[in-house]
């Protein structure tokens, strides 16, 4: 038997904008689940009315979302869906910076294999947009593809966006036989192949297929606004700071931006029209940003990569 109940929850230490959304979006969204249950929020407070067990079940759903917030920026509406599938539980979003990110096809587990590694894994769960620089090898870029992996896995994005400027080193593309995408695919292959480490290839293709997951030149992002996915930007030492700032404000409702980059590779023809350190520069201050330097110490390939990026780095300054 059901009895009638009124209760309020009154939220403790959080922003209650945090929680209702933009527009009260967010709270719009858990009501509907909830026709018969009168609901009226007045400032942290959340007043309840209708049968106890919606009552019970709505402040219980309510706690789940204040939980997801601590992992992420914002919440939206999609939020509400998730817990509604039976897709969010309390560690659903937390990871410390030694568990393991996703398995590999082969069984394995991946995971961040250093300290500044482990410093990406944590930021990426504190903030919506992170750089991650350093010299080559040292695994920024393959971390950032696991990370998105497991959100798509998880449910927390619906799709995967992998993109690079269409500078390459020592060739141009025009030059180079074929059509779009036959110039693209090689230039692309290290992003396929981490890809293809931790998605078995039948299920790449269909994602690739189905657009769950898209690779594309960095031009091809002009004019899209990216809701509820996870977009990463390798290689962002060759985008000039127009370019930069356009991808950046791509981002839209739900979304997860990565920019990984070498600030010491730059194949543009002028190195100083790089806009990533410039960039990092001019947004360090704004809250939900986050940069990661990784060092020469933190090449995780075989141990002459380090020696050989020290090597030309003193050629390169003498």
């Amino acid at each position: 038997m059901t009895n009638n109940e009124k209760k309020t929850i009154r939220l403790e230490a959080i922003d209650p904008v945090e929680i209702y959304g933009a527009a009260n979006k967010v709270l719009e969204a858990l009501c509907s689940y909830f026709p018969n249950l009168k609901v009226v929020a007045r400032g942290n407070e959340i007043m309840l009315e209708g049968k106890d067990t919606e009552v019970e079940e709505f402040a219980k759903k309510l706690q789940m979302l204040i939980e997801r917030r601590q992992h992420k920026m914002n919440l939206t509406p999609y939020d509400v869906e998730d817990i509604f599938d039976g897709e969010c539980t309390p560690d659903r979003f937390k990871l410390s910076g030694e568990s393991v990110i996703v398995h590999g096809n082969d069984g394995k587990p991946i995971k961040a294999r250093n300290r500044t590694q482990q410093e990406m894994v944590k930021a990426y769960f504190e903030n919506d947009l992170i750089y991650a620089i350093g010299p080559a090898g040292t695994g920024k870029t393959y971390i950032a593809i696991a990370l998105a992996v497991r959100a798509l896995k998880n449910r927390e994005i619906k799709r995967i966006i992998l993109t690079r400027p269409a500078v390459e080193a020592g060739e141009r593309l025009g030059f180079l036989p074929g059509d779009l995408k036959d110039k693209l695919d090689p230039y692309l292959q290290p992003l396929y192949d981490a890809l293809g480490d931790m998605i078995p290839a039948k299920r790449l293709q269909e994602f690739m297929a189905d657009g769950t997951i898209q690779i594309a030149p960095l031009a091809y992002m002009r004019g899209r606004t990216l809701d509820r996915a996870c977009v990463i930007l390798d290689e962002a030492q060759n985008t000039n700071l127009g370019q930069l700032k356009m991808f950046l404000t791509r981002m839209g409702c739900d979304a997860k931006f990565i920019v990984t980059g070498d600030a010491s590779q730059i194949d543009l023809p002028n190195k100083k029209d790089s806009g990533l350190l410039k960039g990092i520069e001019l947004t360090k201050d704004i809250k939900g940003i986050k940069t990661i330097f990784f060092k020469n110490e933190d090449i995780v390939r075989h141990p002459l990569v380090t020696k050989i990026v020290r090597a030309f780095e003193k050629g390169e300054t003498v």
